[in-house]
């Protein structure tokens, strides 16, 4: 089982629950419709990986979130979450209305950063991914479409949420292939301060 790092303690998440469609302007850019309902997948703890590799049978795309940690049914911690996807699988199976898991739930499809204690309005956070330097997504709460205490409300009414799940709360615009070699640097921020940071370097398979 795969454990994340919060307040000095390793935590193993029984799961990690994702929200897509989060942000009108990746919804513009993929194409998709605005869906009426909060758009919610799982990836499985197997799915979390340390190593960022630009290829897993198939290119991969990043998309740069901000992830909460659940603790006592409240959003207690907040760190950067990398969720990859097999951009083309997903395209393949949605066209035949199937599941994403294939794309999305593989084994290394969830890379986070360590988990930072949430203090202060969560409508002031946002992240920010670079890569090689260059900002490539940069977008906050105030831009979701269901801020994170209205996700927090609509998992709980239909699932248990446990001590050590994680929330990843959708991406911006800016998401695009992983090129081997290239440097990823993603923070969530507060008022312009860093509050937690991570950085990957893509890997051949």
């Amino acid at each position: 089982m795969h454990t994340i790092l919060f307040q000095q303690q390793l935590i193993t998440p029984s799961k990690i629950i994702c929200v897509g469609r989060n942000y009108v302007a990746h919804i513009e850019e993929l194409g998709n419709e605005v869906p009426e309902e909060m758009v919610v997948f799982l990836k499985p703890n197997s799915a979390l990986g340390d190593t960022l590799y630009a290829v897993r049978g198939e290119p991969l795309h990043y998309e740069g979130e901000i992830a909460f940690l659940v603790q006592d049914g409240r959003l207690a911690g907040v760190g950067f979450g990398l969720d990859l996807t097999k951009r083309g699988l997903q395209a393949r199976l949605k066209a035949k209305g199937l599941p994403w898991e294939r794309a999305k739930a593989f084994d290394g499809a969830a890379l986070v950063s360590e988990f930072v204690p949430l203090a202060g309005p969560v409508e002031e956070l946002g992240l920010e991914l670079r890569v090689d330097g260059a900002v490539r997504q940069a977008a906050g709460v105030a831009l979701m479409m269901y801020p994170p205490t209205t996700i927090l409300a609509n998992l709980a009414g239909f699932m248990g949420l446990e001590d050590g799940d994680i929330i990843m709360t959708g991406t911006p615009a800016g998401v695009g292939e992983i090129g081997t070699g290239q440097c990823f640097e993603g923070r969530i921020t507060r008022a312009g301060q860093t509050l937690v940071s991570a950085s990957w370097v893509a890997r051949q398979e």
